[in-house]
């Protein structure tokens, strides 16, 4: 029995499945049920072959081999090398505040809703082990130090909706909107006037658009955050310190040719603290922030 659900709506079909902790949705103006039964089957089917190579909390993942290795080179194929390739290029054109190392800081802020920051020395001890320049990576070869990871979390989604995107639009499925948890990528011929998209936060519509094509993202702490002594700590960290970036916007979202760019530019945006209106002007993007 397939892992996903499809119903008939106003503008066509959705289907919807669950991955990379997300809702996910395939939304299709068309009247054509076997094409939506396809589409929605191949793109939940990359989505899990996506998260079963970079999830980092699956045992058998291609990122939990490479953090396992103990500091021994390990080869990668042509798809991670790519993603580490962005990676690497992100890290340097930010000057290190993209940095796919600092997921170790997890271990210490637990961005749950509650009032748990952690003491200043519990993140200074975590500092040594953040720092891409620190991994060796020679493609397609790479050597992780031994107590480092790479967690490639915070692009995962969004590559994986491009990965979902091209594979439907070589099958020729028209009208297509992909949406996993929030990151968007519109192909194809949509309703008149562009798939309406809202963005949310605190279970509020703060902002709506119409996306006729290409990608959309928001990256934001409008789940994931610390509440302490009426400070509010963002799950935005920035890698220098191990801190919640501060005086940052709420939610920023970006439009891009493909949704991995979008993302990519919404979360460095972020990572600008109060200058990220000037960072996003710069970029000439179209984005909304909140």
């Amino acid at each position: 029995m397939a892992d996903y659900r499809i119903e008939r709506t106003a503008y066509g079909y959705r289907g919807t499945f669950h991955a990379m902790a997300s809702t996910c949705e395939v939304l299709m103006h068309s009247d054509d049920d076997q094409c939506a039964e396809r589409a929605t089957h191949k793109v939940a089917n990359e989505a899990w072959r996506i998260e079963r190579k970079l999830s980092r909390y699956r045992a058998d993942s291609d990122i939990s081999h490479i953090n396992n290795a103990q500091g021994e080179v390990v080869q990668v194929d042509d798809e991670l090398a790519n993603l580490l390739d962005f990676c690497d290029q992100g890290y340097k054109m930010s000057g290190g505040l993209f940095d796919i190392t600092s997921g170790v800081l997890r271990r210490v802020w637990r961005f749950d809703g509650s009032d748990r920051v952690p003491q200043a020395q519990e993140v200074q001890t975590l500092l040594p082990l953040i720092g891409w320049h620190k991994i060796v990576w020679d493609k397609p070869s790479i050597e992780v130090p031994i107590g480092m990871q790479i967690d490639l979390g915070g692009i995962g989604k969004e590559y994986a909706v491009d990965c979902a995107a091209r594979l439907i639009t070589q099958e020729g499925a028209q009208g297509t909107l992909i949406n996993f948890g929030g990151d968007i990528y519109a192909a194809g011929d949509a309703p008149a006037g562009g798939w309406h998209v809202g963005i949310e936060m605190d279970d509020a519509i703060v902002n709506s658009m119409r996306l006729p094509q290409g990608g959309l993202a928001t990256s934001g702490d409008a789940r994931r955050f610390l509440l302490k002594d009426g400070v509010r700590y963002s799950h935005i960290l920035n890698p220098k310190n191990g801190w919640p970036v501060r005086n940052a916007p709420r939610s920023v979202t970006v439009a891009a040719d493909t949704c991995l760019e979008a993302g990519f530019i919404a979360s460095l945006a972020l990572l600008h603290g109060k200058n990220a209106r000037s960072f996003l002007r710069a970029q000439k993007v179209q984005f909304w922030i909140a």
